[in-house]
């Protein structure tokens, strides 16, 4: 077995995941001798394959839908994986397996990069009550916001997220999205819809204040109906793509020991992929 260090995605699918690419192209940019690999593996086997993880010769990984929470069960998670509800990030302390949840980092950076100042608000509005909207809203409150407006379709699960996350997370009916606009400095789509093959997402950005900020957690299409929306009357927005890169970061510096980069190059390389598919 090579003693290269080796990390990998674990993932039921996992064939559509973009990490390889990401996560390769740095440790080329980096000189690092290493590797990064798919592994698909079923619910039944997850458990067995997760306690093996060393023995299999890696030092960490990604792990995705539906493998997030029996990976949290299976480590030892930070603060953010336990908040969160979902581990995306095995790593070893001695030989001790931690798990993180980097979506969080991810989602926030992200939007520092492409909407700087985003911040300077009191009020979000988040779409959706899975677990990327868990992230989100823990990334939105620890940043300082004073009130995190959620709104989903089914509304018990947004009252079970916002019971985790306490008072500054006010639930809101579906129907009521248009009354809640005019009040958030942020808008944040973390549902399906307008994904490719999905259904469309209506909201009227227009009743949104001068100033505001967009975020789409989709990223096929990377310009959904939402951003366009917004970019035409001139609000700042945020793509998914650049949460996908963002929250590869931790999980490579973690793995590997160097902190990388997300730069126009790689993003354009992961453009051009997704659009070749």
């Amino acid at each position: 077995m090579s003693s290269a260090p080796a990390a990998c995605l674990i993932g039921w699918p996992a064939a559509h995941s973009r990490s390889p690419l990401i996560h390769k192209y740095w440790l080329k940019q980096l000189g690092i001798t290493g590797d990064y690999r798919t592994e698909a593996v079923d619910p039944a086997g997850v458990a067995d394959f997760i306690a093996q993880l060393s023995a299999r010769g890696y030092v960490g990984a990604n792990v995705t839908i539906p493998h997030k929470e029996q990976a949290l069960a299976l480590s030892v998670p930070d603060d953010r994986a336990h908040a969160v509800g979902a581990a995306n990030t095995l790593y070893f302390e001695g030989n001790q397996l931690r798990s993180t949840n980097t979506d969080v980092e991810g989602f926030i950076n992200s939007l520092d990069a492409a909407a700087p100042g985003w911040d300077d608000i009191e009020e979000a509005l988040v779409l959706g009550a899975g677990g990327s909207a868990r992230a989100v809203v823990f990334g939105l409150l620890e940043r300082g916001l004073a009130r995190v407006h959620l709104a989903n379709r089914t509304i018990e699960r947004a009252r079970d997220l916002a019971e985790q996350f306490g008072t500054r997370v006010a639930v809101i009916d579906w129907q009521r999205i248009d009354d809640v606009l005019p009040r958030a400095g942020l808008l944040v789509n973390t549902t399906s819809l307008g994904m490719k093959g999905q259904p469309p997402l209506h909201v009227d950005v227009s009743r949104l204040k001068s100033g505001a900020t967009v975020a789409d957690l989709v990223y096929v299409p990377l310009q959904t109906e939402l951003l366009k929306d917004a970019k035409s009357r001139g609000l700042k927005t945020a793509d998914g793509l650049g949460m996908l890169l963002h929250q590869a970061v931790r999980g490579f510096e973690l793995w590997f020991g160097a902190r990388p980069q997300v730069t126009q190059e790689l993003r354009a390389l992961v453009e051009a992929d997704l659009k070749s598919a």
